[in-house]
């Protein structure tokens, strides 16, 4: 540092020192620039020369690197394969070129094509344009001509007679009228919908005498009728209550004969006027046989020859039940068929024949009084003790009042029916007076032996039975002349069990129509008028659908389980759009055939055309709903032949769909699906989707677009009776009930809807059950095992007939629903016990591919073991309000042999195929 130092400062001994600093640079960089040329120079000619000396390892003489031509350089292994994957390229890329020049051909003729398409889909339009216009005018022309083939009809004229004026011809007495004579049908037109007008009993006098519980009960009954109205102007008939009174009004039977004459729409003569004299009591008095009824029809239970007019006045049952409902527990089963006495009978003859015959004078020969052969037959056959009977002549009690002749009730009604529920036959000894057509206290009798199963026998056929124009009294009582009274035992004896049963079932049957309630009996007086001048009866009413608006637009989607049909083909696959059932509308005349037909088509005792609680029916009267319920006569129809037939999916109708009613509660995921999977189902009409839930569905919910309208309906309450409701959007006879969760093919629907059509009057459908009885418990117990018999097909996925709708929801009891509601349970049992009850046939089960219910679904009520033993209480409680277990036994099952199933060895004997 210090020489440093000192040459900077110019010391004379540092200029040595500098020279020799400059020297050693220069020396260095030279040496470093000869270095560098050395390495940039010889070292690449060194390595070249090095390079091209070394030998080759297949040739030792031959350099490797030295001038040599320019293919032998591939003939290294590494570079070999780099060579072949340069020429495979090559190859592929002609390829490509070839294949984008031919795919580019392809493309020009496919545009081609297209354009020739397009102009053929334009000439297709304009021909289904002209096809269309062609069809619209050859329509017109049709409906033309049926237009000049057929005679022009009208309404009839609604001819209202004046106030005052009735203008109809008077007969020679009143005592001789009939409808032809009597009944202004001016009033009553065809298609007047036979408009009733009822007087109301408060604004007159005789109002304060009526007993006040028929009074309430005939207010309470026109309230819910669907044919009274409130215009007197246009009413068909006019009805006026004048009994039971609850005092005698003998000295005031003047007041009354001219309060009738007083109403406001009498004219003069009474012409279209009921004139009701219903009793509660055994007891009740004849008073309108003193007074002028005029041109009125009478309805009342006692009636002389010389009153009585027949086909014009209407022999009524007594209103026993007038503002309560009978207790249908109460009632006795109608099996075991024999009961401890044969026959019993218990009354007191007050007044004899003869000594009435004293009193008043009666026109020709007195009749003969085989009263007293009858007290010695019958004592002979109970002291005989041939048989179990029970007669009584004299009453422990005092006895009821009754008429002249008539044997008087002993004791109270309870005591009264406890002894007919022991009876199989309950006598029934008509009056002396054989000028007493019919009488209360014969009619008291025979409503309380309907009441609890004891089959009527009356002995007496010259007295009439009530609505006995109407009712085949024939299939429920047994009538025998008095003087046939020694031969009564054996008669009675030589009846099977089976008819006892079918004769027990119809009295039920009757008593729970026409007799039991006020409702009934007031509405089948008004039914007998309606029937005679030949209206039809108004239709059914049908639950109106309050429909949910949802989003609908997404593609179902394929389940795989559906496409396969298997080796199934059940014909031609309908491609139409949704199609209604034909409406079976009812004629506006009562004709023979349609007589014959309700009898015949109805098996046993029971009716298979449609009655409501509004308006019973009549087994002389054949009615038909006017919303496509009517069944069609089995045999007949409006089948085709031919091809048409063939070409049909089976039974009596060539073109035919059905509804598929859905009810869900709060499981959309579920939902989906199950609607999902009716994409593209043949022969559907439509989806009715009851939504039980009282929340409504999600807003955002998606509902699947599967071909045909998805209807959802809102329910008031959350009740499995909602599954069974008549909606009015259901517009098919043929009614598919099937669960949410249920998972049915295509093809098991079809099989099954083809089976239904060809027993349209049963359940047809896939889950089978039984019923059995418990020796230990005595009662019947619910059983889901698999068995040969089976007396039930749960409504889970089954086919019914709509008219069935309306029984279950209209006519069945109340107290059944009301069961069902309870436990949340059983509504398919007690659709079993309905339609058997009402067809006597067991249900028909169709053989699925064993996938009923969806794999993955969450769990159903099922599996809950409460689910069973709620099931065995609802049996025990159906058969109680029955009166008898309707179910019936079946091993019969329909299979089709192209489903191909693998059956186990052990069941193949209990099935049978078509």
């Amino acid at each position: 540092m210090k020489g440093y130092t000192m040459l900077r400062n110019g010391g004379v001994g540092n200029g040595g020192q500098q020279w020799m600093l400059r020297w050693s640079n220069r020396i260095r960089l030279t040496w470093l620039s000869f270095t560098l040329f050395i390495i940039l120079v010889f070292f690449p000619l060194i390595a070249h020369y090095y390079l091209t000396t070394i030998d080759d390892a297949d040739d030792p003489g031959k350099r490797i690197f030295g001038p040599r031509p320019g293919n032998e350089l591939c003939e290294v292994k590494h570079v070999q394969d780099l060579c072949r994957i340069r020429e495979s390229v090559s190859e592929e890329l002609l390829q490509l070129e070839a294949k984008r020049q031919e795919l580019n051909s392809e493309i020009a003729k496919l545009n081609l094509k297209i354009e020739a398409c397009k102009k053929s889909i334009e000439n297709a339009k304009q021909d289904l344009l002209q096809l269309k216009n062609v069809i619209s005018q050859t329509e017109h022309s049709y409906k033309e001509l049926m237009a000049q083939n057929q005679p022009k009809l009208s309404l009839p004229i609604r001819l209202l007679p004046e106030k005052d004026d009735s203008n109809l011809p008077l007969p020679k007495s009143t005592s001789t009228c009939r409808l032809h004579s009597c009944f202004d049908y001016s009033r009553c037109p065809l298609t007047s919908g036979f408009p009733v007008y009822v007087y109301n009993v408060d604004q007159y006098s005789l109002g304060s005498y009526l007993d006040p519980l028929i009074k309430q009960a005939l207010m309470a009954t026109i309230r819910t009728n669907v044919y009274i109205t409130e215009n007197p102007n246009i009413a068909c008939i006019y009805v006026v209550l004048v009994g039971e009174l609850q005092e005698p009004l003998l000295p005031k039977l003047a007041e009354v004969e001219q309060l009738l004459h007083s109403l406001p729409y009498w004219r003069t003569d009474g012409h279209n006027h009921v004139i009701l004299n219903l009793s509660r009591r055994s007891q009740t008095q004849n008073f309108l046989y003193n007074i002028s009824t005029a041109r009125a029809i009478v309805a009342q239970s006692n009636f002389y020859d010389l009153q009585y007019r027949p086909g014009f006045d209407i022999i009524t049952s007594p209103l026993v039940y007038a503002m309560s409902e009978p207790n249908f527990l109460e009632i006795p089963p109608q099996v075991p068929v024999m009961r401890k006495y044969l026959f019993s009978f218990q009354g007191e003859k007050i007044e004899s024949l003869r000594s009435s015959l004293q009193e008043e004078e009666i026109e020709g020969n007195a009749p003969a009084d085989y009263d007293d052969r009858i007290i010695a037959t019958l004592k002979a056959v109970q002291d005989s003790k041939l048989d179990l009977v029970l007669v009584e002549f004299t009453c422990k009690n005092h006895p009821k009042a009754s008429l002249p002749t008539e044997w008087a009730l002993c004791g109270e009604r309870e005591d009264r029916l406890e002894l007919l529920k022991l009876s199989t036959f309950a006598l029934i000894i008509t009056p002396g007076d054989s000028h007493l057509v019919s009488s209360a206290g014969c009619a008291m009798r025979l409503f309380e032996a309907l009441e609890v199963g004891a089959i009527p026998v009356i002995l007496g056929e010259q007295a009439q039975l009530p609505y006995h124009d109407m009712i085949r009294w024939n299939e429920a009582v047994l009538i025998i002349p008095k003087p046939r009274i020694t031969e009564t035992h054996f008669l009675l004896r030589s009846i099977s069990d089976n008819d006892l049963l079918a004769m027990r079932r119809q009295g039920r049957f009757l008593w729970e129509t026409y007799f039991s309630t006020s409702e009934n009996v007031f509405n089948t007086i008004l039914a007998t008028v309606r029937t005679r001048i030949q209206i039809p009866a108004a239709p059914i009413r049908e639950e109106r659908a309050v429909e949910i608006p949802h989003k609908s637009g997404k593609a179902a989607g394929t389940d795989p389980n559906i496409a396969d049909n298997g080796d199934l083909d059940l014909g031609p696959v309908e491609t139409e759009p949704p199609y209604a059932s034909p409406k079976y509308l009812r004629n506006f005349t009562l004709t023979a055939s349609d007589i014959y037909r309700n009898w015949n088509m109805a098996p046993g005792p029971f009716h298979l055309f449609p009655h409501t609680p509004s308006d019973p029916v009549l087994p002389s009267e054949a009615k038909f709903l006017g919303s496509g319920t009517g069944f069609r006569p089995i045999g007949g129809g409006v089948g085709g032949s031919g091809k048409e037939f063939q070409a049909a999916l089976g039974g009596n109708v060539p073109r035919e769909q059905f509804t598929v009613v859905m009810l869900t509660y709060e499981r959309e995921e579920v939902l989906m699906n199950s609607l999902e999977r009716l994409n593209g189902l043949p022969y559907l009409n439509k989806v009715v989707v009851v939504w039980n839930s009282p929340k409504p569905p999600s807003e955002d919910l998606l509902w699947p677009d599967i071909g045909v309208p998805i209807v959802v309906v809102h329910t008031e309450k959350n009740s499995l009776n909602n599954r069974f409701l008549p909606w009015d959007v259901i517009e098919t006879e043929a009614i598919l009930s099937i669960d949410d969760d249920a998972h049915l093919r295509h093809d098991e629907i079809m099989f099954g809807f083809r089976v239904w059509r060809e027993a349209r009057d049963r359940i047809v459908g896939f889950p089978g059950r039984y019923h059995a009885w418990d020796l230990t418990h005595q009662s019947w117990l619910y059983n889901s095992n698999y068995s040969c018999e089976l007396s039930m097909v749960l409504t889970g996925a089954a086919f019914f007939h709509k008219y069935y709708a309306y029984l279950y929801s209209y006519v069945m009891p109340q107290a059944i629903r009301d069961m069902v509601d309870e436990y949340i349970n059983c509504e398919d049992i007690a659709m079993n016990f309905l339609v058997s009850h009402v067809t006597r046939k067991p249900p028909i089960k169709v053989t699925s591919r064993w996938t009923f219910r969806c794999p993955g679904c969450p769990q159903a009520l099922s599996h809950d073991d409460s689910h069973f033993h709620e099931r065995h209480k609802c049996i025990n409680f159906f058969v109680k309000v029955y009166g008898y277990m309707p179910l019936l036994y079946t091993q019969f099952r329909v299979d089709s042999v192209l489903f191909k199933t693998r059956l186990p060895h052990d069941k193949t004997k209990c099935f049978k195929f078509i």
